[in-house]
């Protein structure tokens, strides 16, 4: 029943982000990462009620819908952007590839949300206030109002999660783990930090 309840879920809030990207009453930007930050942070929390198995199975079968998506355009606000990325396909993989890194539900929860809140804040923050501090990266625009967003929001997620866990994570090593996230999200481009980020931020928690 969750399962299920979860997969409406996820393709109510596409439906949603599909009209109001058609509406164009926005930033283009703006859908893509609001759904990226919304969907992203929702599946984050799967592991409290979901097993591995099943988030591995619908990683697959969310990663086969967005080809369809792609193929036949129906998701076009997905898939609507200027750059050429693949984020699309690796945030899908990253959803069941994160299960292989790890077994630990606050760990999963946690990583996730670095690809999913860090990131897509980092670029809503970028496109409407990055404009005059951007800078490239192998022909990717990146800003550092975006890096800026991407580190503190960063830090508050592994902050909270380490009072919400009770875990002992020292400050320092939160503070690194923040600072590799924030230079995985400059490096990885074409999308490739929405599988990149929640696959290092869960190696190093690992090892925490």
């Amino acid at each position: 029943m969750y399962i299920l309840l979860s997969l409406l879920v996820v393709a109510l809030l596409l439906i949603v982000n599909e009209i109001w990207w058609r509406n164009k009453n926005t930033h283009a930007e703006n859908p893509r990462k609001i759904i990226h930050i919304i969907v992203g942070s929702f599946i984050a929390f799967w592991p409290l009620y979901m097993s591995w198995n099943w988030i591995r199975l619908i990683s697959l079968a969310l990663l086969l819908g967005i080809i369809m998506s792609k193929v036949l355009n129906i998701f076009t606000s997905i898939h609507d952007v200027e750059r050429f990325t693949l984020g699309e396909f690796f945030f899908a993989a990253a959803i069941g590839g994160l299960t292989f890194v790890t077994k630990t539900d606050w760990i999963y929860t946690a990583s996730l949300l670095q690809m999913s809140l860090s990131d897509g804040l980092a670029a809503i923050i970028g496109v409407h206030f990055g404009q005059r501090n951007s800078y490239k990266v192998f022909g990717s625009t990146k800003s550092l109002a975006g890096s800026a967003a991407f580190f503190i929001t960063s830090l508050a997620i592994l902050f909270i999660t380490r009072e919400i866990v009770m875990v002992q994570i020292s400050d320092g090593f939160i503070l690194l783990i923040s600072l590799a996230a924030t230079i995985v999200e400059n490096l990885a481009v074409y999308g490739l930090d929405n599988l990149l980020l929640p696959l290092v931020t869960a190696i190093m928690l690992s090892h925490s």
